[in-house]
């Protein structure tokens, strides 16, 4: 496998998994908006809901367009 299939195949994997974060957080955010300032797990106290969210999206927006630019446009 080359490295730009590999990078390719990461960022896409990145991208579903980040925007998979992100419903949940929204979903969330639609159920119990009362949730959003408390941590994501009780384990620690950062990052909070809200928080994982807004980064959630960044990463999926970010995998999704490396892994575009990344595509063979011949197919």
């Amino acid at each position: 496998m080359t490295t730009r299939r590999f990078v390719q195949a990461s960022a896409l994997t990145l991208a579903v998994y980040g925007f998979a974060a992100w419903v949940y957080v929204a979903i969330s955010a639609i159920v119990a908006p009362e949730t959003l300032h408390l941590p994501l797990t009780h384990f620690t106290r950062w990052p909070r809901q809200d928080t994982f969210g807004a980064a959630s999206f960044a990463v999926s927006l970010l995998g999704f367009l490396t892994h575009q630019l990344l595509r063979n446009p011949s197919g």
